[in-house]
């Protein structure tokens, strides 16, 4: 065994080792007790960051663990390959996105494989192969088939100088990020699949979900936004079509001041036609790039259309306004204002001196005044006729109950939740399997034609996809008969919506999943990946499950078991003033820093000139503050598992992890005196001897520390997944084992096993130098195929145990004693103590609280 530690020689080792085995690789065995392990697969952008390698760590800790418990893991990988930014990588270096695309995907592979990451690769698969996307539009036909596809109007951003439809993100300040022209919205077809046919089933089997944060769920809940309510009816003066609300609080229905419409309203239409300034406002906010979020957010603008509706229980003339803060897309275009209650009308009727009426009052009785701010609570009835002095829920049911006795309204149950837009019109994407015949029909590509193949050999120009650009590209026949294909391409969540259960059976070319493969392998047991997938990549993930489990396809119906959203990796910021105003950002690898004792910058420079820099706060790593730390740098310096050691030791996986050199450094010297103690282990001899069998006192706390730390360490993985912390436990055996000196052969079968337990629970975090050290130890089966060690519960028992003996609840003092020792001896020794005794002088002690193996309590007055 060489004296030093060579990071880089031990990991090709390794490395080379788990290659030329097939380490890695599995295959149904109904023998053994299956674990599937997944971490979200990564966009190919040209190189890993410390993000990536942080889930994958993770990742890959958990599956070398369940390995070693004797199961049959699966850990793949592959490549969320389609997207926006490869069109846009390719418009910058004139490549094609699939050169650009496939040579990324080598690069990080090649960065995967030097973390040495467990991967099954005989699995690995890229989103954008054909083999791969043929599948998705087959079974994008079969839900056509079902009835859950259908194609409609719906808004898009269009740039009318590049004649493109543009994504949200490439609209900067409301204009073409390419043109700089003012970006229109305009209504094109698009496809849809159904998701709201599943919306009780997806919002109901989140109470399955055991083994996920409640913070996701409740996130999941809040998109799908099942409220129950009343939907109504509004006449309209002049005879127009009545306006349909939903309201989930008909208990305000008195309190209406004004109705509001979108600008995309038939009705809206109708008045911009009579008024120039109604025209000119739907123009505007018909041409405004605005999400959700946005709406929230931005100055509530509107203008009165002239025309009135009436109220559906009183008769009362409501004025009907335009507001930039209602989305066509959402509920019916228009909605009821009861600005006295709800914070988004009162802003808007404090803005255009709009009537305020309360309607609600406070439960406590209390004095408020609903001109200031909106009183959004439940509470008493007031206003409102028969309805007075009814609790806001009775009052729901009275008022619904009547509106539906007149046939002006029903009890429903309405969703947040919108079907789900898979149409992209943009080149870098599965194509949409679709055929638009000469009479206007759409029909399913037929199967004997798929895949619907998107041509790689193309030339981006930044203005049209090239498939939409290629007339020629679109033209087809069906049944003998002139056809053309859809030229949009799926939206990128399809693709991620199902990789997870086609790396089951990946290379199967008879079907989309080989069912006995997809359900020895289905669900996923632990999945792995961000907080900012918490809504609509696990949404529709677990919508297109149970759209598989319908098709035959599956049996279970959830995707994911157990889910973990590993927290931001943080790194601090330095930069300059600019003569502008601005700010120059560097690197931290480019920053000598020096810290007080408190971790306060005393001095910080830039190594290249040497001269200040400034504190910028420690933020998530990003390009924008050049705060990234390139993880092949650290790798090439340090070696791949000291990284790992460091990414697992520097927080538990949920929490955020701050960037640390000396933290590295530490990690890294850790290693280093692991590999220290072993060799000074075999060059004192080693120990082929067996454990003595009476072993002395001090032999004896050696391995008692060594079976507790088993049993900590054991606990720390499999229940709390606080590897942090299971590290620190490694930490304090190796401090113990230094300071035990070997003189005795049994001593050397104790340091062995010490070595061999640190080695071997090390192993999933530092699979590298495990693997070294477990052949130097003197095993022959590799530790990568070795069990995870199981505490002895007789090496752990304690003979003599620290007592802590308190008086009146305060600690005054601690006792060694025989941990079999009965409470009236744990009592007599705790009164016979000195310093117990100075503490019960002149007092009467009135009892004593003993509580075998923890403390004794000495009551006194």
């Amino acid at each position: 065994m060489d004296e030093q530690y060579r990071p880089e020689a031990v990991e090709r080792k390794a490395q080379a080792y788990w290659e030329s085995n097939d380490s890695f690789a599995v295959t149904e065995d109904p023998n053994k007790p299956k674990y599937y392990c997944l971490s979200m697969f990564p966009y190919p952008s040209g190189k890993l960051h410390m993000g990536h390698v942080r889930n994958y760590t993770i990742g890959d800790v958990i599956s070398r663990y369940q390995r070693m418990q004797g199961k049959n893991v699966l850990q793949p990988m592959g490549w969320d390959a389609f997207g926006l930014p490869a069109e846009n990588a390719a418009i910058s270096n004139k490549t094609a996105p699939a050169k650009w695309t496939r040579e990324n995907i080598e690069h990080m592979k090649a960065q995967l494989r030097r973390l040495g990451f467990a991967y099954d690769w005989n699995r690995e698969f890229a989103t954008c192969d054909p083999d791969y996307y043929r599948w998705e539009q087959w079974f994008f036909t079969r839900l056509h088939e079902k009835g859950l596809v259908y194609k409609k109007n719906a808004t898009v951003n269009w740039d009318p100088v590049d004649q493109t439809v543009l994504a949200n993100e490439q609209v900067v300040e409301g204009r073409g990020w390419r043109s700089g022209a003012v970006v229109e919205q305009k209504d094109i077809p698009q496809w849809f699949i159904r998701i709201t046919d599943y919306a009780d089933e997806l919002l109901d089997d989140l109470d399955k979900l055991d083994g996920w944060p409640e913070q996701v769920k409740a996130m999941q809940r809040n998109w799908i936004g099942r409220s129950e309510g009343v939907e109504l009816e509004f006449q309209v003066e002049d005879g127009s079509e009545p306006l349909s609300v939903y309201t989930t609080r008909p208990d305000t229905l008195m309190g209406v001041t004004y109705m509001a419409l979108s600008a995309r309203h038939p009705l809206a239409d109708k008045a911009a036609e009579r008024h120039r300034e109604v025209a000119d406002f739907v123009e505007e906010c018909r041409n405004t790039v605005a999400s959700t979020a946005d709406m929230e957010t931005m100055e509530k603008k509107g203008v009165e259309t002239g025309l009135y509706a009436l109220h559906p229980l009183t008769g009362d003339r409501i004025p009907i306004w335009i507001a930039n803060f209602v989305l066509h897309e959402y509920g019916t275009g228009a909605l009821m204002a009861v600005p006295a209650h709800d914070e988004r009308d009162h802003e808007f009727a404090r803005k255009y001196r709009i009537q305020i009426r309360q309607v609600i009052s406070p439960n406590d009785g209390r004095d408020i005044d609903c001109h200031e701010a909106a009183f959004t609570e439940k509470g008493l009835v007031s206003n409102s006729g028969p309805y007075t002095g009814m609790g806001s829920d009775e009052a729901f049911e009275a008022i619904a109950k009547d509106l539906e006795q007149k046939g002006l309204g029903r009890r429903t149950t309405n969703y947040r939740l919108r079907d789900w837009g898979v149409s992209r019109q943009r080149y870098w994407g599965a194509p949409i399997p679709m055929l638009s015949l000469e009479n206007g029909e759409s029909v399913p590509v037929p199967e004997d034609d798929l895949p619907v193949r998107l041509p790689e050999d193309v030339t981006m120009d930044g203005v049209q996809s090239p498939i939409k650009a290629d007339p020629e590209w679109a033209r087809t026949t069906y049944n003998g008969q002139p056809a053309f294909r859809e030229t949009d391409t799926f939206d990128t969540f399809m693709e991620s919506s199902w990789y997870y259960a086609r790396y089951c059976s990946p290379h199967n070319d008879q079907g989309m999943l080989d069912p006995e493969a997809a359900n020895y392998w289905l669900p996923v047991d632990q999945y792995i990946g961000g907080i900012e997938h918490a809504i609509l990549h696990l949404l529709y993930a677990r919508f297109f499950h149970k759209l598989l489990r319908d098709t035959g396809l599956v049996q279970s119906d959830e995707p994911f078991n157990r889910l973990l959203c590993q927290g931001m990796v943080l790194a601090e910021t330095w930069y300059r003033e600019t003569d502008n105003g601005g700010k120059e950002w560097f690197s931290p690898q480019d920053v000598d820093a020096e810290y007080d004792g408190k971790g306060q910058v005393v001095r910080a420079t830039l190594k290249a000139d040497g001269k200040p820099v400034h504190p910028g706060g420690v933020t998530k790593m990003s390009k924008s503050k050049n705060n990234g730390i390139d993880p092949q740098s650290i790798i090439d310096e340090y070696g791949a598992d000291t990284v790992r050691l460091f990414m697992m030791f520097a927080a538990p996986p949920e929490q955020s992890l701050e960037w640390s050199d000396s933290g590295v450094e530490g990690a890294h010297r850790f290693l280093r005196r692991l590999w220290r103690m072993v060799h000074q282990h075999l060059e004192s001899g080693g120990s082929g001897a067996a454990i003595p069998g009476e072993p002395d006192e001090r032999q004896q706390q050696l391995r008692r520390k060594t079976h507790q730390t088993i049993a900590k360490v054991s606990d720390d993985f499999s229940r709390r997944m606080t590897f942090n912390t299971a590290i620190a436990a490694v930490m304090e055996l190796l401090n113990d084992a230094g300071k035990f000196e070997v003189t005795s052969e049994g001593d050397r079968a104790v340091m062995q096993e010490v070595l061999e337990t640190a080695v071997l629970v090390l192993a999933p975090i530092t699979p590298h130098i495990g693997h070294e050290l477990w052949e130097a130890l003197g095993h022959q089966e590799p530790v990568v195929n070795a069990q995870w060690p199981v505490a002895d519960e007789a090496a752990m028992k304690e003979d003599r145990i620290e007592l802590v003996v308190q008086v009146n609840g305060k600690l005054r003092s601690r006792l060694s004693v025989d941990a079999n020792a009965d409470k009236e001896s744990l009592e007599a020794m705790a009164l016979a103590d000195e310093n117990v005794q100075r503490f019960t002088e002149g007092t009467t002690i009135h009892k004593v609280i003993v509580v075998p193996g923890k403390l004794v309590n000495v009551v006194a007055k």
